[in-house]
């Protein structure tokens, strides 16, 4: 059992500027360290032009490419380095787990990762020039493994597979563009229709007219199911499934079993945050450990948060803070059970 944190990361501003503010932080980081150090053991399986990442995310999200450039300039690091471990355009994440359970008034998730991907950064960003408000926990800096948006748009995301890749964007950054560009479930539809992927991955949707929707995406096409929960494998489109499916049939077994229990949001917190509930994961070592779990109330405009098992969440009011009011808080504390090391503290 180790204690581990998250720190909290709050900007208002351009995306220049924010990208720059995030390269000052983490010029001299573990994280960064641990990055370069991961790239001397072993090449990238991927390339990454720069003009066609550019021509994409001014495509999609022209704010994130300046991000990035504001990224490039703190770090002082060229832009083929930048695009390869910021950019979320045509490079290889690892495998992983995740389960994701929804109702009408919210929707918690669990993140399913190795810790040594885990960076520890839980932002609040409301950008001056152009895209929504988000609230949710970072992953590679610019991407959101999962949040919630000014207009009460939540995403999250499970993974499929990484078999048979395309080129296209991978799933954080997916994950982000719906946030800052989607004001609805129908918009992120739309957008998940149009946008390339370069894996397959389920997104889970939930707006704040209560409508929620799971779209299986995958480079060959892109689906959109009814369900109120969704762990690692396809319903529709199942030639696109791992052969071995009984983890993610077993977590979202114990979901269904449980959720007649799961009325309200605490419950629903506590049997995908309990360690004997059966849906939160110790499989650390095999890319699948649970490592934080989300909530995300877009009515109210509330984030619970909590790392590691058998946690009190903290509570974030993302309303006040669109309304100017920071959170005091500077870190979010809580406690695994892994001896495992994490990008940001080893």
């Amino acid at each position: 059992m180790r204690k581990i944190y998250s720190d909290i990361i709050q900007f208002r501003g351009n995306h220049y500027d924010f990208g720059h503010m995030q390269g000052m932080q983490l010029k001299d980081s573990l994280i960064v360290k641990n990055r370069k150090k991961a790239w001397k053991l072993r090449r990238p399986r991927f390339s990454v032009n720069e003009q066609e990442t550019k021509s994409m995310l001014l495509k999609f999200a022209p704010g994130i490419w300046e991000e990035l450039l504001g990224l490039r300039d703190a770090l002082n690091e060229p832009m083929e380095n930048i695009l390869r471990d910021y950019s979320g355009y045509r490079i290889e994440p690892e495998k992983s787990g995740c389960s994701i359970y929804t109702s009408t008034d919210f929707m918690v998730r669990n993140y399913d990762y190795h810790p040594k991907t885990y960076e520890g950064r839980f932002s609040f960003f409301g950008p001056s020039d152009s895209g929504y408000a988000v609230v949710g926990p970072q992953q590679r800096i610019t991407g959101r493994m999962d949040g919630m948006n000014e207009c009460g748009l939540v995403m999250g995301y499970n993974s499929i597979h990484r078999k048979k890749p395309k080129d296209g964007f991978i799933c954080h950054m997916i994950g982000r563009i719906i946030l800052e560009t989607c004001a609805n479930v129908g918009e992120a539809i739309d957008l998940l229709k149009e946008i390339p992927h370069r894996h397959s991955f389920s997104y889970v949707l939930l707006d704040t007219d209560g409508v929620t929707k799971i779209v299986e995406a995958s480079p060959r096409s892109v689906q959109v199911r009814e369900s109120n929960m969704c762990t690692n494998h396809f319903e529709l489109q199942k030639d696109e499934n791992k052969r071995y499916l009984k983890d993610s049939e077993d977590r979202l077994e114990a979901i269904m079993t449980q959720q007649e229990d799961a009325t309200d949001i605490y419950r629903a917190f506590r049997m995908m945050n309990d360690t004997d509930k059966g849906v939160f994961s110790m499989e650390y070592k095999n890319w699948a450990g649970t490592i934080h779990t989300s909530a995300y109330l877009p009515k109210e405009k509330k984030v619970w948060f909590a790392l590691g098992g058998d946690q009190e969440p903290i509570i974030f009011n993302f309303e006040k803070w669109l309304q100017g009011d920071d959170e005091t808080t500077k870190q979010i504390h809580g406690q695994i059970d892994t001896n495992l090391k994490f990008a940001h503290l080893d």
